[in-house]
């Protein structure tokens, strides 16, 4: 049974750090008792940097409106089929594709890219687009949510990640990005693209100055719509990286390994109807990567041929498949390679 709002309050405050993982290790064995760790091979393709959200978060984005910067860009479609080549040869089973809001790029678009995908790699899983991206085509194509949804499925869209959730708090969005979508929008598209029978993810990214009670109740609208669903095939938390942002600056603390370890362990024991959770190396390391996985972690994403956000805030840390399998096999789990919807593909 989960925890409850009161009981996570208490972790975060506590300063038993082993004790909570200890808590969120035995909800990891319950929800996956044969040890198995999972990982992804796959391509994060931001198909453009233009965005017209500034998120005071975000080192990414470039500026549209006014002039255009130098460093913006729009991938076309052959560059983008170069890169799912690219993943195919390397042993790639999906790609996770976003961007920024660019007004420019309308729905037609992106049924041009993804039927282009689809028709010359069947067998690549499309995992594409977050809620803020999709309500903004839908706004300059001049559609309703479901039908956009609709048409973008209809043209190979296959699963949505949880980008752009950060913090579901409407203090804290309109704190640090005032023209993102609202908790309500955001819960609207899982909720919708679920009811059409589409997985998505859900995520969070903290750090940013938020309450511990500002992340509980992120948790809580998470866990609710799970409730209402089932259409989360995973939870993924990750940290602020403040470096090349406006709202990093100077001086800004940056949440420790501590911090992450105990908001992973508390989401496993929170989210308990979520089947996977999943700790971070991209922004963690591979160290604390590791010690996720007695911390809650059944799930240690993506290989990822490809990252852009992150490593514009600054970030780089660089993994292979054969380096991953030997983090999980040292950590005590059996590494076993998995598809996008979090199912074991090979055994050996």
């Amino acid at each position: 049974m989960a925890i409850t709002r009161e009981q996570a309050l208490d972790c975060f405050r506590s300063d038993d750090l082993i004790g909570i993982g200890m808590e969120a290790d035995a909800v990891r064995r319950k929800l996956h008792p044969h040890g198995i760790v999972s990982y992804i091979v796959d391509r994060n393709i931001n198909y453009t940097n233009f965005c017209t959200e500034y998120c005071t978060f975000c080192a990414f984005y470039r500026p549209l409106e006014g002039h255009r910067s130098e460093e913006g860009y729009v991938l076309d479609a052959e560059t983008i089929h170069q890169k799912i080549a690219e993943t195919v040869e390397m042993g790639g089973t999906g790609v996770l594709m976003q961007g920024g809001v660019n007004p420019d790029l309308k729905i037609e678009w992106f049924e041009s890219l993804f039927r282009g995908i689809r028709e010359r790699f069947p067998q690549i899983w499309l995992h594409c687009l977050s809620a803020s991206e999709i309500l903004a085509i839908a706004e300059y194509s001049n559609l309703d949510l479901q039908t956009t949804l609709a048409r973008l499925r209809d043209a190979g869209l296959q699963s949505i990640p949880g980008g752009g959730a950060e913090i579901l708090d409407d203090e804290v969005r309109h704190r640090v990005a005032r023209l993102k979508c609202t908790t309500a929008d955001w819960v609207n598209v899982h909720r919708t693209a679920h009811q059409m029978g589409m997985r998505t993810t859900a995520t969070m990214m903290f750090g940013m100055g938020e309450t511990f009670e500002q992340r509980v109740n992120h948790f809580e609208v998470i866990r609710q719509l799970q409730e209402e669903t089932g259409g989360f095939t995973a939870f993924i938390p990750w940290t602020f990286q403040p470096h090349n942002t406006a709202l990093g600056g100077r001086g800004w603390e940056e949440a420790t390994a501590v911090e992450y370890l105990k908001t992973l362990a508390i989401s496993r024991m929170y989210l308990d109807n979520i089947q996977n959770v999943q700790a971070s190396w991209v922004t963690q390391g591979l160290k604390v990567l590791q010690m996720g996985l007695r911390f809650g972690g059944n799930d240690v994403g993506s290989v990822m041929l490809e990252e852009n956000v992150v490593k514009a805030a600054g970030t780089v840390n660089h993994t292979t498949e054969e380096e991953l399998r030997r983090i999980i096999r040292d950590a005590g789990f059996r590494p076993v390679q998995r598809d996008t919807l979090y199912q074991t593909m090979f055994l050996n």
